[in-house]
This record gives C-alpha cells, structure tokens and sequence, in this order.
C-alpha cells in the first residue's frame, strides 16, 4: 500500500510553518520574563529553572535520541502503512517502557534522595510524563509539519494568558510551574487524537523492539554532548568567575539564538525529506537540495552576523539596561559562530543523519564539547565571560571543520565554500559601510534603525541576483504545480 501522496509536504510550506513556531518560542519567553521576574522574583524564577534543569535530564533519557532517529526512521517507511505502523509502535513501546523507568527513577530522587523543593519538584513531574506521549517525530517524519504547529502554536499563547491571569505574587512559583508542566502534557497529549487513519493496530514482538535500541542510543549520544555543550560555558563561568558574568553572557547567546531560528527551522523540515529522497536511492537530488540549502543559510547566515557585529554594542543596554552593556561585546563576539553553526546544520541534518553517518556526527560534537573545555580552561580565568566566547567560538569552528572534512569525498565541500565567500564579501562591504554608524552622536534607537535599514539596502542589492534566482524559482515551482 503506497500513502507517500498523502505524506508528502512542500518544504516551503514546512519550513515556513516551523519559522513561524520557533520565533514563537522565541519571542514568548521576551514577553514574560519581564513580567516573571517581577511577580514570582529571582528567587521563584531560580527555584522553577533549579528543578527543571535537573527533570529535563529524566525527560533526555525517557526520548533517548528518539527526536532524530524516529524522525530518520518514520520517513524512509512512511510508503507503506502496515510497515510504517509496526515501526511507529515498537519505536514508541522503548519510548513508553523508558519513560516508565525514569518515573519511578525520579520518584526515587525525590523522596529518597530528597530535594529542597519537592513541591515544585513533584509538579515537574509532568514534564516527565509529556516526554512518555510525546510522538512528533512521527508527524515530522511523515512531514506533516501544520498539524504539531499549529497545535504547538495555540498551546503557547494559552500558556501566556494562563500566567498573566494566574500568576499575581511570589507564592504562585507552583501555579507558573503547573502551567507550563501542565499545558506540555496537555499539548503532547493532544496529538494522539491526530493519529486516526495514519496508523493501525499491529502486533509487536520483542525482535522489533530490540533493533531500534542501538541506533536510538547511538543519537542519544550527541544529544547528551550537546546538552552538556550547551550549558558548560555557563557551569564553568559560573565556577571559575562568578553569576555576573553568566548572566551577562546568557543574555548575549539569548540574541544569537534569533536568527538561529531561521536555520534550525529549515534543518527540521529537510531532515524527513531527505531521509526520504536518500532511502529512495536519489542521491543526486539530495545533493541539489544540500547545494541549494547552503547557498540560502549562508546568505542568510553572512548577513545576520555582520549585523549583529554592527549593531550589538548599542543594541545590549538599550534592550537590557545600562548594566548589561558588556553583553554588546559578547554579541558581536558570538556572532562569529552563526555561519560556522550554520554549514554544519545542513551537513549534519541533510546529510549525516539521512545517511545514517552518526559516527561522524557524534565524533563532531564530542571533539566540539572537548576543545569547549580545553578553551575555557585556559581563558575564562582571565577574560571571563569574553573568555567563554572565544572557547564558543573555536568550538563550533572546529564541529563544522570536521563534518566538512569527514565527507569532503561525497559531497563538494569546495564549491560550498567558494559559493559561500561571495556572500561573506558583500556582507563585509555592507559592514565597511554601515559599523563606522556607530561613532555617530545620536539616540540609539535611531541609530539601530538606521544601519539596520542600511544594511539590508547595500547587502539585498550587492545580492539582487541571487534574490532574483530565489523569485525565478518559486515562479517556476507555482507553475510546474499547476
């Protein structure tokens, strides 16, 4: 029975739906945070971000490396119902049968082991519990992107009104955290109701079962990696300088982190695609795509940190305060990471994870994790939060130098790159001419206002060619459609 018709989405349809999510979750912890910090303290924010630290290890290992791999799995078998079905429930049965283990494992913390906030730590709980139901890898897989956005998407904006109706003082931290635990298991919860005629019933032995473990554990590896990559910058700042210093740098990767969006959106939405295309055999196709994405992140990815170079400094105490005006420095500083995060997000998910190359994927991020150490040990003692940056820095050069090496012999590294310089050219002319601003004396609204509008004048024209191509080509696809 062929249902690919049926499964098979437009990827920029797709990728527009999951922009539109992740600049909302984006944007919704800038709307409360403010609001947050003011009712339930630093304190009640401290307390809620304590516990959850330590419940979002449980639900890591409830999903093991499920995200990816069921996504990978869900698309090269979505052809067929009867196969897709029996994979979709011994996939989830480990997902169950782990997700029970960390239950009774984090019950056993809290009242064995015992926390200092155990109220609060029993409602996290339902985080837990969110991660046992929690099947979008399989609408990933079946690119069926609209369904969990769209549920995603309305369950956020009900989270926000939740709070500013519920949470008035500094003894709500238990309603703020019920809200949030609470609307994740409502809206993970929600999505079974969705998996009516997509699949059926079937028998499952132990064997089906069994054979999901090793590759599910195997990109569990790099999640764990990059979990501990992620939060050891400011484990370390923390430790060898002090929390003025984290929260200076927090802030700083808080603004990287938005136009990050717009490439992990795209990378979420091709990783099921190309699974598809490459399980298929067309592997020329998969080339064009990887070819394509490139050319698009990295014209998107040159001119985002120009910008920001261009405009942190002034953007930092406008936006958080005067006593956060180091965090500019940071900014323009973290920049530097975006086209390096960027290339290595296309090889990785169009690439090594639909090729099932996990070796070299998990060898990236563990060398990525291990110079992160090796960096702030020799500069966070002198430099601080600027020493954390430079550690960031060299770490995601040296991921992306990797992948790229390790499948230079399949995939035109070379032409990606030479491609990828033109842009960069033009990006510095726009910065030649739009940083010298800052010297300018006047408010700095204006002057943001000013070089941004600048800036995306100078860099759209010196790439109006390329532009006009992208135009060209959605034209055609419209066309072709009809």
């Amino acid at each position: 029975m062929n249902n690919y018709k049926k499964y098979k989405g437009s990827p920029k349809k797709n990728f527009i739906y999951n922009l539109i999510y992740q600049i909302l979750v984006l944007i919704i912890p800038l709307i409360i945070a403010p609001y947050l910090s003011r009712i339930i303290g630093a304190e009640g924010v401290g307390i809620y971000s304590y516990t959850y630290s330590i419940v979002y290890y449980f639900m890591l290992l409830c999903l093991m490396g499920v995200n990816n791999y069921g996504n990978r799995t869900i698309a090269k078998v979505r052809d067929n119902k009867e196969i897709l079905s029996r994979t979709f429930w011994s996939i989830y049965i480990l997902q169950f049968v782990m997700g029970t283990i960390m239950i009774i494992a984090y019950l056993f913390y809290i009242f064995v082991i015992g926390v200092k906030y155990k109220q609060i730590a029993l409602i996290q709980l339902l985080f837990i519990l969110s991660s046992i139901f929690d099947i979008n890898w399989l609408f990933f897989g079946l690119e069926e992107f609209k369904k969990t956005i769209t549920r995603n998407t309305i369950i956020k904006i009900l989270t926000i009104i939740l709070i500013f109706l519920f949470v008035k003082n500094e003894d709500d931290i238990w309603k703020y955290t019920l809200i949030m635990s609470g609307m994740t298991f409502f809206s993970q919860l929600f999505l079974w109701a969705f998996l009516k005629g997509k699949i059926q019933f079937v028998k499952i032995n132990i064997k089906d079962i069994l054979k999901h473990i090793k590759p599910n554990l195997i990109l569990f590896i790099p999640v764990i990696a990059i979990s501990l990559y992620k939060i050891m910058d400011k484990i370390m700042l923390g430790g060898i300088s002090n929390v003025l210093e984290v929260g200076f740098y927090e802030n700083a990767e808080k603004i990287i982190q938005i136009p990050m969006t717009l490439i992990t959106a795209l990378g979420t939405v091709m990783l099921p695609r190309m699974s598809n295309i490459i399980s298929n055999g067309e592997n020329e196709k998969a080339k064009e795509y990887i070819s394509k994405s490139i050319q698009f992140v990295m014209f998107m990815a040159f001119a985002m940190c120009i910008g920001l170079i261009c405009i942190g400094k002034e953007f930092a105490p406008f936006y958080f305060g005067r006593e956060f005006e180091k965090t500019g420095i940071l900014i323009m500083l973290l920049s530097i990471t975006i086209p390096f995060l960027s290339f290595a997000n296309v090889i990785r998910t169009q690439y090594l994870i639909p090729k099932e190359k996990d070796k070299i994927y998990i060898i990236s991020v563990i060398l990525g994790a291990v110079i992160n150490l090796i960096m702030n040990f020799i500069f966070i003692p002198k430099y601080q939060s600027i020493g954390a940056c430079i550690g960031t820095i060299v770490a995601e050069f040296t991921v992306m130098i990797y992948q790229a090496y390790a499948v230079r012999r399949e995939l035109n590294i070379k032409k990606y790159i030479i491609k990828s310089c033109s842009f960069l050219i033009k990006a510095l002319i726009m910065f030649i001419i739009i940083f010298p601003l800052n010297f300018i004396e006047i408010d700095s609204l204006t002057k943001m206002i000013i070089q941004i509008v600048l800036g995306v004048f100078i860099y759209g024209l010196l790439n109006i060619k390329y532009i006009n191509s992208i135009i060209k080509l959605n034209k055609f696809l419209h066309k072709f459609k009809k």
